[in-house]
């Protein structure tokens, strides 16, 4: 680890815990915001992240065979539902802003499954994990993983 930000900036990763909190109360399921976490972790190579998302997955019982795909998830027929495969979509598009520009019909794909609220508290979720990603990456944060094998 570089640097604990935590440590250093307390206020500033309370004020994004403060929209972490705001997304856990929205009205988009808890597993479709984490799955989201993970896929954007992905895209972001975040290990701690990736470790984090996946295991709370886990936990809440995702089974191991939608994991695997998740990066593959538009070619994994029916293993995510309309919603989850929207979400992705949205979270993909969103988080390469600067390739894609986020095109009208990624908009218009979205909004076909989710109201204005859940389009806007999505977004926020996406925004969020990759400031977190960011975070994490640039003072490289150890992912629980790979805590043992440093001893």
């Amino acid at each position: 680890m570089r640097l604990d930000y935590n440590r250093i900036a307390p206020a500033g990763v309370k004020a994004l815990g403060g929209v972490y909190g705001y997304v856990l109360q929205s009205n988009l399921p808890a597993t479709l915001i984490t799955l989201v976490y993970l896929r954007i972790s992905q895209i972001n190579n975040c290990a701690y992240c990736l470790d984090m998302h996946t295991r709370d997955l886990l936990k809440s019982g995702v089974k191991i065979e939608k994991l695997a795909l998740l990066q593959a998830w538009a070619e994994a027929g029916d293993l995510f539902d309309e919603r989850e495969r929207a979400a992705l979509a949205w979270a993909e598009t969103v988080t390469r802003v600067a390739d894609t520009g986020v095109p009208d019909q990624a908009y218009e794909a979205a909004r076909a499954v989710f109201d204005e609220r859940e389009l806007v508290d999505l977004t926020i979720a996406i925004s969020l994990m990759n400031a977190y990603n960011r975070m994490a990456i640039s003072f490289r944060n150890t992912p629980q993983a790979a805590i043992g094998l440093a001893a």
